[in-house]
């Protein structure tokens, strides 16, 4: 017995040793491990700990300016307090909220005319539910839970939220101001600098009290805005174009356009007028900050990786001051043609006028008054020298007297009998009077419709007209003498630098009858541009120009006010040279010069006297007018277009006022047309004595 216990208790330490061995080999492995995760790929994870990542965001700048010819400031920017939100990627509901609560201690936003800041059902519902998220929970079962993901969830907690718990009544005002401030910030995108509020909303006091807080407003700055600024008020507005608000941002219809060339959505861009077409120049190059972020989203640094710098300022063809003039002669003779003559002139309300340099196509001025007889007030409606399309009456016929020499149906001096034309089945078409015997310059200057007749009919394949009796007609005609009003720019685009114009209306009935109403400027319709440009082209002997508001591109100059070294001028483009004789051209060029300096000219009685000769076309056509639903015929359209002085051009002029009255009228085309003549050598005589 006593030798079995000595052999027990050998056998002891053996297992104990056993287990200690293993104890040691289980701890050289762990000192091996812990070796091996602090020498060999310590940096590695601490690298992991410490990492960060660059994000980049960009900033706008102001917008280039726009300047008229003689470098007075037409669109400018003027700044204006800003508090902006920039938030980290990691941000949350609950950090904005946070965030609109404190904010709110400093800023006050108008409620608006409800008194509820525009604050939708949603919005209350997303307040309550940070407020109050036990409770919304609550009324999840576990199923939901197990089978929905976070986003269906939160619907469903929203959607569970009773109405009658947020009703309006059920928050203070202060809680409404912070629902209102987080709904601004939610808006904003990470890394992406959003507008809380900004200009006249802040006021000096409330920039102040944010600027000094802004270590307890992570993602708020108050920094400085830019909004246009309009030193000439509404005058060339409606040329000048808008921008898109903040809200707006790119446009959607334009929006892969726009992502593509480096926008972000909240830009503002360009929306009309001379601020779309120019968007490119405009623009500027955004600032752009480089944001340092760790691991979870949260802004660890920042630095300006490069500064921004505003648009390029654009030098307009345009002379503010002879704008201005335009505008002011529009709305007086408007105004005397409407009270003098009240029953007469009971459809007109519109009267447009375009002056442009026929030797370089800048348009000097381009204007437009709208008179609201009920309010007695006068609205700018310079856009419609672009966009509304009129017919001209005899303006045209300096084209269909070309056409006629072109085609060969006529050669100068050809002679036709004035009396009325009497075609089989057709009303009788005639001049306002019998003029007799007439030739192509008796014709333009006593404005004969029947010549331009005998021209269209001559075209139409007509050429032994018989008083009662049908005629031979080509329908071709109507194309053959549409191709020849078109190298004058008449029903075609003018190729305007401007992203909206019309091309006029184009008659779509082939009868004889309306070849004759084509030729007389009674069938197509032209834009007051369009009838700008055509005379320009026989002032500038043939040569058809491309007009436009760009002058030139200058770079800006930071800090000032002056007009910074040239970009890129815009220069003269010839559009086309008229198929026609230069000899042809010369002879219209002594018809209208007739018109405006001759015996018998429709003009001559108003402008004869004046010391710059002026050489042009006037023209009467039936206007299309409906009274109550009816169309009635009891008003004219009144044109005029010239060019002066007639021997070395440098202005030429085109002005149209539709649904003026009829018979013995206050001559309100001529009386405009002398009035903005007279402003343009007025000024270039001050010019020339300074």
């Amino acid at each position: 017995m006593a030798n079995k216990k000595k052999k027990k208790k050998a056998q002891v330490p053996f297992r104990l040793n056993i287990l200690f061995f293993a104890v040691f080999l289980l701890f050289s492995l762990l000192v091996l491990q812990l070796g091996v995760v602090q020498i060999l790929n310590g940096e590695t994870f601490q690298a992991e700990i410490d990492r960060t990542s660059n994000d980049y965001s960009e900033i706008p700048v102001p917008r280039g300016k726009m300047y008229d010819r003689n470098g007075n400031l037409i669109v400018g920017n003027n700044a204006e307090y800003a508090i902006t939100y920039t938030p980290d990627k990691g941000t949350q509901a609950q950090d904005r909220l946070d965030v609109a609560e404190k904010l709110a201690a400093y800023i006050s936003i108008d409620p608006g005319d409800d008194g509820h800041y525009g604050l939708t059902l949603r919005n209350r519902k997303e307040y309550w539910y940070l407020e109050n998220t036990k409770t919304a929970k609550s009324r999840l079962t576990d199923a939901e839970i197990d089978n929905m993901d976070n986003g269906e969830q939160y619907s469903t907690m929203l959607e569970r939220i009773e109405d009658e718990e947020v009703k309006f009544a059920n928050f203070t005002d202060q809680q409404l101001e912070i629902m209102a401030i987080k709904k601004e910030l939610d808006k904003a995108m990470a890394l992406t600098p959003q507008t809380i509020i900004k200009g006249p909303e802040v006021t000096s006091e409330e920039f102040a009290r944010v600027a000094e807080h802004l270590g307890e407003l992570p993602g708020v700055n108050a920094t400085t805005d830019w909004e246009r600024a309009y030193p000439y008020n509404d005058t060339f507005r409606q040329f000048a174009g808008r921008i898109t608000s903040e809200s707006e941002g790119i446009l959607a219809e334009k929006e892969d356009y726009y992502l593509t060339r480096g926008y972000s959505r909240n830009d503002r861009v360009g929306r009309s007028g001379l601020e779309e077409q120019y968007e490119s120049v405009l623009r500027g190059r955004k600032e752009k900050i480089k944001y340092t972020t760790d691991k979870n989203g949260t802004i660890v640094d920042s630095d300006v990786a490069f500064e921004g710098q505003r648009g390029k300022d654009l030098v307009l063809t345009i002379d503010m001051e002879l704008q201005e003039k335009v505008n002011k002669v529009l709305r007086r003779e408007l105004k005397t043609a409407i009270q003098n003559q009240p029953y007469e002139n009971r459809y007109m309300d519109t009267a447009l006028a375009v002056m442009m340099n026929p030797k370089t196509g800048e348009i000097l001025a381009a204007g437009g008054q709208y008179y609201n007889s009920d309010k007695n007030k006068f609205k700018n409606a310079g856009l419609r020298t672009i966009t509304s399309a009129y017919s001209p009456g005899s303006a045209v016929k300096g084209a269909t007297v070309l056409a006629g020499y072109e085609s060969g149906v006529i050669d100068p001096g050809d002679y036709f009998y004035d009396a009325p034309i009497d075609i089989k089945g057709t009303p009788i078409k005639k001049s306002y009077r019998n003029l007799g015997k007439v030739n192509d310059l008796d014709a333009l200057r006593r404005s004969s419709n029947v010549y331009m007749f005998y021209i269209a009919m001559r075209m139409g394949g007509e050429f032994n007209y018989q008083p009662g009796k049908s005629i031979d007609f080509d329908p071709d005609a109507f194309a053959e003498m549409r191709n020849y009003f078109s190298q004058f720019g008449l029903g075609v685009s003018t190729g305007i630098d401007f992203p909206l114009e019309s091309t006029g209306y184009e008659g779509s009935d082939p009868r004889a009858g309306n070849l004759l109403d084509l030729a007389i400027g009674q069938y197509d319709t032209y834009t007051t541009m369009q009838l700008a440009q055509y005379v320009s082209t026989i002032a500038n002997d043939g040569y058809r120009l491309r007009p436009h508001f760009l002058k030139s591109i200058h770079n800006p100059i930071s800090h000032s006010e002056e007009i910074g070294p040239i970009y890129q001028t815009n220069n003269t483009e010839v559009i086309n040279r008229v198929d026609m004789s230069e000899d042809y051209i010369q002879q219209v060029q002594e018809g209208f010069r007739q018109v405006f300096q001759e015996s018998g000219g429709t003009a001559t009685r108003h402008f004869a006297n004046k010391s710059y000769k002026v050489a042009g076309k006037t023209g009467t056509a039936e206007a299309d007018v409906y009274d109550d639903g009816e169309k009635v015929h009891d008003a004219e359209n009144l044109a005029l277009i010239g060019y002066a002085p007639y021997d070395e051009p440098e202005v030429a002029f085109a002005l149209i006022v539709p649904k003026a009255g009829t018979g013995n009228r206050h001559p309100i085309n001529h009386e405009i047309g002398k009035g903005i003549l007279d402003a343009y050598f007025e000024l270039e005589k001050g010019k020339e004595e300074e």
